[in-house]
């Protein structure tokens, strides 16, 4: 349930695309869906993640700039810098705390050696810096309706072809007795 919250705005933002063929419209309901989708995660669990504000942010104020100025460039460039902000904060967590953050997510599930963390945590690192050059690659070098598919289709399947591959790096490093189990 909660994965299909996260991303209703983004659905919504697809499906007006796609019937009105027109991204500013598009972007000016995403703004409020967003904002709703927030309002609805703080009733239900009386907090919002930080990763969750960053996105409400972005949206606001590049969405924002999208309808104000009647310029697509803004929201195409929302999820490059989403994904450049979490790729910086998840190399900053090499440096900063003793933990990274795909340790500190994990590792109540999952037990895994020090190095093994940090890999994976620079695994992410590459996926979210190479998440925002293509997309800009698609923003730029595609057609409107290709990159509103991109947006949807392709950086999600793109995300589950990348978690998919962490886990079998995950599984051929976890210690003995839980390969096991």
């Amino acid at each position: 349930m909660k994965i299909l919250l996260d991303f209703l705005p983004i659905i919504v933002f697809f499906v007006v695309y796609k019937v009105s063929g027109d991204i500013i419209l598009a972007t000016a309901v995403l703004i409020p869906a967003t904002l709703a989708q927030m309002a609805y995660t703080w009733f239900k669990t009386h907090k919002i993640e930080k990763m969750q504000l960053v996105t409400l942010a972005l949206v606001i104020l590049l969405g924002g700039a999208t309808v104000l100025f009647q310029d697509k460039t803004f929201i195409q460039w929302k999820p490059t810098i989403v994904n450049w902000l979490f790729g910086i904060a998840f190399l900053g967590s090499h440096f900063i705390g003793s933990k990274t953050v795909v340790q500190r997510l994990m590792e109540s599930s999952i037990e895994l050696a020090q190095q093994t963390w940090r890999r994976l945590n620079l695994g992410w690192v590459a996926f979210f810096a190479g998440m925002g050059v293509l997309n800009l690659v698609v923003a730029y070098g595609f057609s409107e309706d290709t990159w509103v598919n991109f947006k949807l289709f392709g950086m999600l399947g793109l995300t589950l072809l990348f978690i998919l591959a962490q886990g079998v790096y995950i599984s051929k490093h976890l210690p003995q007795q839980h390969k096991q189990d």
